[in-house]
């Protein structure tokens, strides 16, 4: 799988192409806002006001909208269970 995270007006933009499932992707952002991960920071989270998920199977986008940064969502990302083991 290949993700690319972009910096938008409103926040971050993540695209995931190949070897990626939608229901992987919206694992992940229930598990993150649950509470159920420790990805990133309480502080980071609370920066984060809403997060969109699109596409299908194969190319997944998220859109974080917030005042995050492209680091903290790339460092998120290096931490995330769910996308580097990929179980929950």
């Amino acid at each position: 799988m290949q993700r690319k995270v972009d910096a938008t007006q409103s926040g971050v933009k993540i695209s995931f192409v190949g070897e990626v499932k939608k229901e992987s992707i919206v694992a992940m952002v229930q598990n993150c806002q649950s509470g159920g991960c420790s990805c990133m920071s309480e502080a980071t989270k609370q920066k984060i006001k809403d997060i969109q998920i699109s596409g299908e199977d194969g190319d997944v986008a998220l859109d974080i909208n917030g005042e995050i940064k492209k680091e903290e969502i790339e460092e998120a990302l290096s931490k995330s269970l769910v996308l580097n083991t990929q179980c929950c």
